[in-house]
């Protein structure tokens, strides 16, 4: 293996209750309360998919367009100040660097949020290639964006190590012919029993992720 591709919120951002707070925030505004599967439902999509699934489903006169600048503009400051890393991900990132891996970024978030956040934690510049499924034509229910970040990354599929929080995301890692980690995250709890069986391995933090010497 040599190279290692990692998904940002939940896996190596601590954001997931930021999308939560935006999601009820967003959805009062119209009249919503937020409903118990729709986390679940919009966090494998890419963010375009997302915003015509919520455009559909409540039936909203926004345009996608207009529902993604509304996104952006609730997430970006809290990307850029507030969104910590996961616990001792700065320090496996260091570690794989030192060993010469190459690194990637497979995210369904566009650059608006997730840039800032990489600046904020001056880990940008570890990164070889980052890649957001506003790239490819399917968020992480298919393998698209992971196959974009192995080419950008100049590696074949059975060269590249993923780490993943979503069952979908796995899966489809999975179906790329890659290996995949799962790590623990408060927001697919529900789903962990369903990620220890279909992973390659799983840990709770990156003091626990595998570390070839």
């Amino acid at each position: 293996m040599n190279a290692y591709i990692f998904d940002l919120d939940g896996t190596l951002l601590d954001s997931m209750d930021v999308w939560e707070q935006i999601d009820i925030d967003f959805l009062i505004k119209r009249g919503f309360e937020v409903p118990p599967d729709y986390i679940n439902a919009v966090c494998a999509r890419s963010f375009t998919e997302a915003a015509v699934y919520t455009i559909e489903r409540f039936d909203l006169p926004d345009s996608v367009d207009d529902l993604l600048r509304e996104w952006n503009g609730m997430a970006v400051y809290a990307y850029g100040h507030t969104v910590p890393l996961k616990p001792y991900a700065r320090e496996y990132l260091a570690a794989l660097r030192e060993r010469e891996f190459k690194l990637g970024i497979a995210t369904s978030l566009p650059a608006a949020p997730y840039e800032p956040a990489l600046h904020n934690h001056g880990i940008i510049e570890l990164f070889d290639a980052i890649c957001s499924t506003d790239e490819v034509a399917y968020g992480k229910t298919k393998p698209d964006v992971f196959l974009l970040a192995a080419r950008k990354l100049g590696a074949s599929t059975a060269e590249c190590v993923v780490f993943e929080d979503i069952p979908q995301a796995i899966r489809s890692a999975k179906q790329a012919g890659m290996t995949v980690y799962g790590i623990y995250d408060e927001s697919s709890k529900a789903h962990w029993a369903l990620i220890q069986e279909i992973t390659d391995g799983v840990f709770y933090d990156f003091r626990d992720a595998p570390l070839p010497e």
